[in-house]
């Protein structure tokens, strides 16, 4: 098609400037004189997939290389896929505009099980069979990364080799080993029989899974020489590790649109519910030198204005002091604003304060996730209600009049008792902030409370947990509902349905694949979206497939049960997850990981926190 056509098609849709690439800082090469063309595939908007770091940093190292050319392909919102269906448009990258189809990799990242239909519905519009049996050629291969990999079951039939952990360099050794079986004309088997012995790569079509008659795993067996168990593999040293001197600058708002630094990988927490404090274990830090150097030069080249610092934890990152003051000197002077997310009520200190208050006066948000103290001992947040009123005090004081709070829903063990003390926890931040003789005058308080349904997730203490069912879901939201009096506290809350489709695929096994495929033929797709997802359809596809979500969502699970993720090694033992299991059934805390070792298994890198000098 040529491009006054395409721009004509581009003028009937909602937002043209997700399509039409040519965007600052956006590469282009010479496709003859290049070796290997890889889609990075997000399955979502371009203004999510805009915003996601990993995409930026794999964007950048893969085109720094002369023989690889990197592009950005989006999954299209339902406005353009209908025009691209209707004019035969097959899906296309954004750099050259060319078919998917055409790349050598069609690599995706998996941010979110409810965005896996999208998945499907991208191969379908770029003319791609959807299951790997069905791909015979060497290429394309389509491949799959990020956190949902940790079970990469539910996607296993339509996918050739999943990356465990991080990507910078085993992503590159699996390209590496492609260019040399493409070059002596190797079959698409022979070329994965060799990738699967890299450390870091799943290549599920070597695995065989049995089934108990309970419906439970009763092996996952390898073949073909394939290892029993595949190791994640992580970065050693972030100092030296590729990280982006420009971003891609998005012709149209994205979701998070600014320049983005990362100060650290893993998480010291051990919050009993989060995947991510797990499964990017160990805790590796940046020198506050090579953050600062790299921050300067990320908004000299892209010319944002604001900067934001990227970690699970910031305030538990060690040179976070000395790193504000140079930045700030810098930020200051060029009018660009510092943005510090992900901040611990336990160690929100005046002098922290003080710092953000000459960056911006926005609202500030923290994490207490439950109600009561029981229930936070149980979930290891390790922070007390003390801690959380004096953090908002000191916010106060600092001039701020807005607080937000996130919490979680149908936790483990929880009670009504603690869904009340949500709102009990609400009520006493407003009543403190009116009760300060020295408050900000004439400003009224604003306190948001962001509760979502807890999800048990793989590589978590917490995975052995059922769900509860949705209809408690329901009752458990109009109950705290009801327990709040004030229109001071701005309350809300997930939908429960795709949080129990969500509990499903997290810890679901290959089977699902059938459940997936013919839920995207019954037209599924934006799952995530309010606007597309359709319950009736998602229990039509199980109902016809012979499964229930329940068993998957809904079900206690034994210790000695093979979970369909246990041949997976993300350096967090299971025995591990199974001694914080018991803890947490019995309301006591760990100590965080400076604090005092707890023998997970991740120091099996000889890296990070755990090796450091305490």
């Amino acid at each position: 098609m040529d491009n006054k056509e395409f721009e004509r098609l581009l003028l009937t849709v909602q937002k043209p400037g997700r399509y039409s690439g040519g965007e600052i800082n956006s590469v282009i090469k010479d496709k003859e004189k290049v070796d290997v063309r890889f889609a990075f595939c997000f399955p979502d908007t371009y203004e999510i997939g805009m915003s996601h770091l990993g995409m930026k940093i794999l964007y950048s190292q893969f085109n720094a290389r002369d023989d690889i050319w990197c592009e950005r392909v989006f999954a299209p919102w339902l406005d353009f896929e209908e025009v691209m269906r209707q004019n035969n448009i097959p899906l296309f990258a954004l750099e050259s505009r060319d078919p998917v189809k055409n790349f050598d990799f069609i690599g995706f990242t998996l941010q979110y099980e409810m965005s896996y239909t999208n998945v499907l519905n991208m191969l379908d519009l770029a003319g791609v069979p959807l299951r790997s049996a069905d791909r015979k050629d060497l290429a394309p291969l389509v491949v799959a990364g990020g956190p949902c990999v940790c079970n990469a079951e539910p996607l296993a039939d339509f996918v050739d080799i999943f990356f465990l952990g991080e990507g910078e360099e085993v992503d590159l050794e699996v390209i590496d080993l492609y260019k040399k079986h493409k070059a002596i004309g190797s079959t698409k088997a022979e070329f994965l029989r060799e990738a699967a012995q890299i450390e870091g790569v799943y290549v599920p079509s070597l695995y065989d899974v049995s089934y108990n008659e309970d419906g439970t795993i009763n092996a996952v067996t390898p073949k073909d020489n394939a290892p029993a168990v595949i190791k994640k593999r992580i970065i050693k040293d972030l100092n030296n590790c590729h990280y982006p001197e420009n971003f891609v600058v998005p012709f149209i708002q994205i979701v998070h649109d600014r320049a983005v630094q990362e100060i650290f990988r893993g998480c010291i927490r051990g919050c009993r519910f989060c995947q991510a404090g797990f499964i990017y274990r160990p805790v590796r830090e940046k020198s506050a030198e090579v953050i600062n150097r790299q921050a300067k030069c990320l908004c000299e080249n892209t010319g944002y204005d604001e900067i934001s610092i990227s970690s699970l934890s910031s305030s538990d990152y060690t040179e976070l002091e000395p790193l504000l003051n140079e930045m700030l000197d810098w930020t200051q002077q060029n009018h660009i604003s510092l943005a510090l997310p992900s901040l611990r009520i336990d160690n929100f200190s005046e002098e922290l304060l003080e710092k953000i208050s000459h960056i911006r006066k926005s609202g500030l948000t923290f994490a207490p996730e439950a109600g009561t103290q029981r229930l936070r001992d149980v979930i290891n947040k390790n922070v007390t209600e003390e801690e959380i009123l004096s953090t908002c005090k000191i916010a106060f004081e600092g001039g701020h009049t807005a607080v937000k709070l996130y919490f979680m829903m149908g936790l483990p063990t929880e009670t009504d008792e603690d869904l009340k003390g949500i709102a009990d926890l609400g009520q006493k931040i407003v009543d403190m902030y009116y009760a300060m003789p020295n408050r900000p005058k004439g400003k009224s308080v604003s306190v948001s409370m962001s509760v979502a349904v807890f999800v048990p997730k793989p590589f978590t203490p917490f995975q052995f947990e059922p769900q509860i069912s949705k209809a408690e879901m329901e009752r458990k939201q109009a109950y705290l509902k009801s327990c709040i009096t004030t229109r001071k506290i701005d309350l809300s809350m997930h939908d429960s349905s795709t949080s129990f489709l969500e509990g499903a695929f997290a810890r679901g096994d290959r089977r699902l694949g059938n459940v997936l495929e013919l839920a995207f033929k019954k037209g599924c797709k934006f799952d995530s979206w309010n606007e597309c997802f359709d319950l009736e359809k998602w229990n039509e596809a199980f109902l016809e497939c012979g499964l229930d979500p329940n068993f998957y969502s809904a079900r206690l699970r034994a210790y000695d049960e093979i979970n369909p993720w246990d041949h997976l090694d993300y350096a967090v033992s299971k025995g591990f997850l199974v001694r914080e299991h018991q803890t947490a059934l019995s309301e006591k805390t760990t100590p965080n990981c400076r604090e005092k070792c707890s023998a997970c298994g991740a120091n099996c890198y000889g890296e990070g926190v755990c090796f450091e000098k305490r």
